[in-house]
């Protein structure tokens, strides 16, 4: 599954994964476009099979402040979301998004934040 939108370029692209879901964004990194792939993640976690989500976040640009990224939970489906093991790839670097990987474990989601889709993985299979 491919999704655009047209405010600033976005593409996700939604595979099967052994654990539940495989996604890899890529486009410009601003809070409509993160509000955006994840309602399509939710959309399709609905209908995968497993509770696994590797995320390989690939946006370019500024990140997310603090503040958008608390405006982000507030956005999503908290309930599906704490239903689901979530290891968020930033193979750019973390840049200083300590605060997402925080606000997601408050909030009761079970999160974690790599720079290597390898660890990411194993964590996600292994815990």
């Amino acid at each position: 599954m491919v999704a655009n939108t047209t405010a600033s370029p976005l593409q996700v692209e939604i595979a099967p994964h052994p654990q539940g879901l495989r996604v890899r964004v890529q486009g410009e990194e601003t809070l409509a476009n993160t509000i955006a792939y994840w309602r399509d993640i939710l959309a399709a976690a609905k209908s995968a099979e497993g509770n696994g989500l590797l995320l390989l976040d690939e946006l370019q640009g500024e990140p997310l402040t603090e503040e958008q990224w608390l405006e982000l939970v507030v956005h999503t489906d908290s309930e599906q979301l704490r239903r689901m093991k979530i290891a968020h790839v930033k193979p750019r670097g973390l840049q200083e998004i300590e605060y997402c990987e925080i606000y997601a474990r408050a909030n009761g989601v079970n999160a974690r934040v790599f720079v290597n889709e390898a660890v990411a993985e194993l964590w996600l299979r292994e815990g």
